[in-house]
């Protein structure tokens, strides 16, 4: 089922054109990648998604309905700043930005005490935001992203600032957020992440999207004049041989 509609969106700043007549298309069940490098369209794109800018032309939809202030419920989104209150308990924040989607009630007590002992951040529930490191707070405000169960998750460089073990753990909630039907986007310049987590991946360059399709269709129209060599021992010749343009190392890699 189609959830999210971009239907030829563009955006500019003065004589800074930040996105050039972006679609994309999301289904539930589905994880996509928003790739690019930096200042490629990719947070703006997000941003006009969220109903924070207005794009200048095209439109989009949420859920089969067009975008307006209350379609946002619908989502849970982690933008790439962090936006937390510093001298607010982790349980007073967790309440706070609840009550932002409209999640009341006795539920959000279980959503924000679950969340907290799947996260390992349980006994940090009564102290203030400030006292936690900044990979802690990057949980809880990913905890704040999910905890009202939204149909669309848009993350934006979600794993930035996360230790290897906590970066897998958001990993398997992703994928559990998948097995539940959800659509997940998020946004990264990673590509390793992107190959490991996406179905489906958009790259966006310049403000324009230049890729869109499923990842092993791109993979398949993409790369065919590169080769990966593991080995032991000199790899000068690589550097000699007309055959080869370029070469990348990386380690035990060439």
């Amino acid at each position: 089922m189609e959830c999210l509609t971009v239907e030829n969106i563009s955006k500019s700043f003065r004589e800074i054109k930040a996105v050039q007549n972006v679609s994309m298309r999301v289904d539930n069940g589905i994880i996509y990648g928003l790739l690019g490098p930096n200042g490629a369209g990719k947070t703006t794109t997000i941003r006009m998604i969220m109903n924070i800018i207005v794009p200048d032309e095209g439109k989009i939809d949420i859920l089969g309905k067009k975008l307006d202030m209350y379609s946002t419920n619908s989502i849970g989104y982690l933008p790439e700043e962090r936006g937390l209150y510093r001298k607010m308990k982790v349980g007073e924040t967790l309440q706070f930005f609840a009550s932002i989607k409209n999640f009341k009630g006795k539920k959000v007590k279980q959503e924000i005490d679950k969340w907290l002992e799947r996260m390992n951040l349980a006994e940090w529930k009564n102290k203030k935001v400030e006292e936690l490191s900044k990979g802690m707070q990057q949980k809880i405000q990913f905890i704040a992203t999910i905890m009202h169960d939204p149909e669309i998750l848009i993350l934006d460089e979600p794993f930035a600032g996360l230790d290897p073990i906590n970066v897998n753990l958001l990993k398997d909630i992703i994928l559990e957020m998948k097995k539940k039907g959800k659509a997940v986007v998020f946004s990264t310049h990673m590509m390793d992440s992107a190959e490991k987590l996406c179905d489906h991946i958009f790259l966006i360059n310049k403000g324009y999207l230049i890729v869109n399709g499923k990842l092993r269709d791109v993979k398949g129209g993409y790369g065919r004049d590169s080769v990966l060599l593991e080995f032991k021992g000199d790899d000068s010749f690589l550097e000699n041989s007309p055959e080869i343009r370029s070469v990348n190392r990386y380690e035990n890699v060439a």
